[in-house]
């Protein structure tokens, strides 16, 4: 089963990814939080934002908000920026 192993900031509404596939990429959140719905718009403010942490290989956030792995690497691969350690830099 995939799971997220590592978060890291990109400044703003970015964060980089690390799968436990030992792939990563970089995610930005800002139509997530442009939806403005009830669970999405405290990510709009910077400080609550970057209370993000990994809670059983997902991306979560205080509130109770959170998205699978599965689905942001399905995300990032869709955007083209899913890179896997192997390949060259």
């Amino acid at each position: 089963m995939l799971k997220l192993i590592a978060v890291e900031s990109q400044g703003g509404t970015k964060l980089l990814l690390r799968f436990s596939d030992s792939a990563s990429g970089v995610y930005d959140f800002a139509p997530i939080i442009e939806a403005d719905t009830e669970m999405t718009a405290p990510l709009r403010d910077p400080a609550f934002f970057a209370r993000h942490f990994i809670e059983a290989g997902a991306l979560a956030w205080p509130n109770g908000f959170d998205l699978s792995a599965g689905s942001l690497y399905r995300h990032i691969k869709a955007d083209g920026k899913l890179h896997h350690a192997a390949e060259a830099a």
